[in-house]
């Protein structure tokens, strides 16, 4: 009797273990915070479509906001989240790291994911693009385009890769040219990245790289007016202009969304920081300018292929 008691009692326990994992690893719902808007065909819009895509292929409900740039519109927004069951939130750029901070140790059911920043606590994650590589290729392609030898990369912080990859890049390619790097301090500082433009224009710089997801737009349609190449950013922008864009460094951001919500479900988003790179395919390049030759796009294509066997770039 006391053998059956303990084989029942066993099977109880496993059934309860398995359906704590089980809820663990659950993927409730999903809530997206957005500092700016969903319309800005760059980032934001990046950000909303890897809600649908997890919408779409996991069927699970998801909810987003926009406008979400203040700690108290941050903390107000996840309280409602979590009232309606929401157990993945999603804050769509590097300042949700300082948002989110106070939050954890009050959600812990809740997984937070932001970008750029550096994750404290067990539910939460920073997801960071590995963009050395882009920024490198994107060099190589303002290298070989400029005729004037003068190229140039607007920034938002020093603290991004691919202005190192660009600049290496651009080396590789062409010993000869100059790169020019200014800086905004933001990714949305629009006429202050409009003011470097003007600056770089005057140095005689014919190729830009505006490596900001908020301004980018504007200073490629700027660029475009007085026909100088451009390299787009985030996004595809070949629709801009398909000769004066002559490729792009794309962020699958959507992607990348849909691979976190999938590692959720199997229990394997880990908490911490991650990075992801062209051969996670969440990086890619876009669309090439007609303007640039055969035989240079299939050289870069070539060493971007590389790349993603060896994870080594052409000048290492």
């Amino acid at each position: 009797m006391y053998k059956k008691m303990f084989v029942i009692i066993f099977i109880l326990l496993f059934l309860v273990g398995c359906g704590q994992a089980s809820e663990k690893g659950k993927l409730k719902k999903v809530g997206l915070l957005v500092p700016e808007t969903i319309n800005d065909q760059v980032w934001g819009t990046k950000g909303y479509k890897g809600l649908l895509k997890i919408q779409s292929e996991l069927n699970v409900d998801v909810f987003y906001k926009e406008g979400m740039n203040s700690e108290a519109a941050v903390r107000e927004a996840v309280e409602e989240f979590h009232g309606k069951g929401v157990n993945l939130i999603i804050g769509h750029g590097h300042e949700y790291e300082g948002f989110f901070r106070d939050l954890l140790d009050l959600y812990p059911d809740i997984h937070f994911v932001f970008f750029n920043g550096d994750a404290k606590g067990p539910n939460a994650t920073s997801l960071n693009f590995e963009a050395h590589a882009m920024g490198f290729f994107a060099g190589m392609v303002a290298a070989h385009m400029t005729k004037t030898n003068e190229i140039g990369i607007i920034a938002a912080f020093e603290w991004q890769p691919e202005v190192e990859g660009f600049y290496q890049g651009a080396q590789f390619e062409n010993p000869n040219v100059t790169i020019h790097i200014e800086y905004v301090q933001g990714f949305d500082h629009i006429d202050l990245a409009l003011e470097k433009l003007d600056k770089l224009v005057a140095e005689n710089v014919d190729v830009v790289y505006p490596a900001g997801d908020r301004y980018n737009v504007p200073v490629i349609e700027k660029v475009k007016e007085k026909g100088i190449y451009s390299i787009g950013f985030v996004s595809d922008q070949s629709d801009l202009s398909e000769q004066m864009v002559l490729t792009s460094t794309v962020q699958h951001v959507d992607e990348l969304y849909l691979l976190v919500a999938k590692k959720f479900i199997k229990g394997e988003l880990e908490s911490g920081n991650l990075y992801f790179d062209f051969q996670d395919g969440v990086i890619d390049l876009g669309k090439f300018s007609p303007l640039v030759d055969k035989e240079f796009k299939n050289k870069v294509l070539k060493y971007v292929e590389e790349y993603k066997k060896t994870g080594k770039l052409p000048n290492e």
